[in-house]
């Protein structure tokens, strides 16, 4: 299992390779969407090893700036275009913009799994 870990004062952002889970927390606000920003890499990151299903795990990220979303559109859209990658969101009922936000994501992959607990 390898695990790749990083945390900020606002957010935390964990992944678990044994499970393909990312896992966001907290308050997540980029700047920009440059690939150095450490959150970018990492997802970057896991593309290039193609894992079968990879999990997102929002479901304790309390906030997410406009370029978070615009950073998780991409990232769904380069899931989309490995044609043998599957990719489930779990989000929380309890955090008003995940509902609407994360179903917007479907429509830029239809196959993608949308969980809201």
């Amino acid at each position: 299992m390898v695990m790749k870990e990083f945390k900020t004062e606002d957010y935390q952002v964990s992944y678990e390779s044994n499970t393909n889970t990312i896992t966001l927390s907290g308050s997540l606000r980029l700047s920009g969407l440059e690939d150095t920003n450490p959150v970018i890499k990492l997802l970057n990151d896991i593309l290039v090893e193609e894992p079968a299903l990879i999990t997102l795990d929002l479901q304790e990220l309390e906030f997410l700036n406009s370029s978070g979303i615009n950073m998780l559109s991409k990232f769904v859209i380069k899931v989309r275009q490995k044609k043998e990658m599957g990719l489930i969101i779990l989000a929380s009922n309890t955090i008003p913009w995940q509902g609407k936000s994360l179903k917007n994501l479907q429509r830029l992959m239809p196959t993608l799994e949308l969980k809201i607990k």
